[in-house]
């Protein structure tokens, strides 16, 4: 049985978009455990997957479970313990032979990659085999007891080249493929009436990348002074969409704040939620994208068009780079945001390359797109073994 972990939920279309191409890749039944099945079910993915919960359960501080962690923790300073019986609906339905992958992505570029390390380990000790499936790598994080971790996994594929470098040093069981996500289906609902098709300017912004910022407040200020310039100095329409709308990190909070500043202009619309195949066929129809997610820019990219990333992290570097040999003048790093004008100014790149990009796209995403279907082959193999 194929099993898919670290999984959390689909308020972050992101996650939803891996569940629903890594399903249409591996084309296996597969068990998705979760740790927000109520949005899973929102969005329908029990109808994809089987479903079943993750949960964090608190331990009671008088119990001996909690006597036993604590110990544990006096003596190894580690959470083991505690992480193991706090997830035990998880680990005691671990199976030996089972295969287990870690969807998250590019969890391993944020907090909480000991729990990651946890599950892998005591997947491991089960008898299970585990993939860390479809991810990135900050090369900054690599140290021994994350290296330990990221040698125990039987298989790596990593979605971008950059990631891959680092990661093979480590794993030899690796192999670079597209992110899953490239093979999403797209439905197309129909269009606002002030969705010009094609000549309407898709932009997502995040409060992540907010936070991510050196200069404070500087994002919005430079996405305010580019939807300023396509009001201004061409005829296209600005639709504002959002990615990911979980409580504390939703789009829409800074999407909200540049609709109404513009919304009188009649030329700027802002999406409501709607899921990850609903919101790659309004990104499909867009003639350029401006985005922060990094699965809004993979739809952008996989349905050819012109896409300019305001990334943080590695993945968004690595992804450009690949597909356009270079992320410069892909990727506007948010980090490197100082002046009021430099998202316009790379926007303006974007439109006066605007044919070439479109002529590279067109010749390049099928066949790189494809190579996503790789990573299904390794799984089956590596379920059958």
């Amino acid at each position: 049985m194929i099993k898919l972990y670290y999984h959390g939920g689909c308020l972050n279309h992101g996650c939803e978009a891996i569940v629903r191409s890594s399903k249409k890749i591996i084309n296996k039944d597969m068990i998705l455990y979760t740790r927000d099945i109520t949005s899973d079910k929102k969005y329908n993915l029990n109808r994809v997957v089987s479903l079943a919960e993750d949960t964090n359960d608190s331990i009671r501080k008088n119990s001996m479970k909690y006597f036993m962690a604590a110990i544990h923790y006096k003596f190894s300073h580690t959470d083991y313990l505690f992480i193991k019986y706090q997830r035990e609906n998880f680990f005691n339905d671990v199976k030996k032979n089972d295969l287990y992958l870690s969807i998250g992505g590019d969890n391993y570029c944020y907090e909480g990659k000991d729990i990651l390390k946890y599950y892998n380990q005591i997947i491991h000790k089960k008898g299970g085999k585990t993939v860390l499936w479809g991810c990135s790598f900050e090369p900054k994080d690599m140290n021994h007891e994350i290296a330990k971790d990221i040698a125990l996994y039987d298989y790596i594929i990593t979605r971008e080249s950059l990631s891959y470098q680092v990661l093979k040093k480590v794993n030899p069981n690796i192999s670079l493929i597209p992110d899953p996500a490239f093979q999403l289906d797209k439905v197309e609902l129909p269009l606002p009436k002030k969705f010009l098709e094609k000549n309407t300017v898709g932009i997502n912004v995040s409060p992540l990348i907010m936070s991510c910022e050196k200069n404070q407040g500087i994002t919005y200020i430079n996405y305010k002074k580019l939807v300023e310039y396509i009001i201004e100095n061409t005829n296209m329409n600005i639709a504002l969409i959002p990615h990911v709308i979980e409580t504390g990190n939703d789009d829409r909070a800074p999407l909200e704040l540049l609709f109404n500043e513009f919304k009188d202009t009649g030329r700027i619309i802002l999406f409501d939620d709607c899921n990850a195949m609903e919101l790659k066929g309004y990104i499909a129809r867009c003639r350029f994208f401006v985005g922060a997610r990094t699965h809004a820019t993979i739809a952008a990219y996989s349905t050819m068009v012109p896409t300019l990333v305001v990334g943080y992290s590695i993945k968004a570097r690595g992804i450009a780079k690949d597909i356009f040999g270079t992320d410069k003048n892909y990727v506007l790093p948010v980090q490197l945001l100082k002046g009021s004008n430099d998202l316009t100014n790379a926007f303006i790149w974007l439109q006066k390359n605007e044919e070439k990009i479109c002529n590279h796209l067109q010749e390049h995403m099928p066949d790189y797109c494809k190579k996503s279907l790789l990573a299904g082959e390794i799984v089956r193999r590596l379920a059958e073994s």
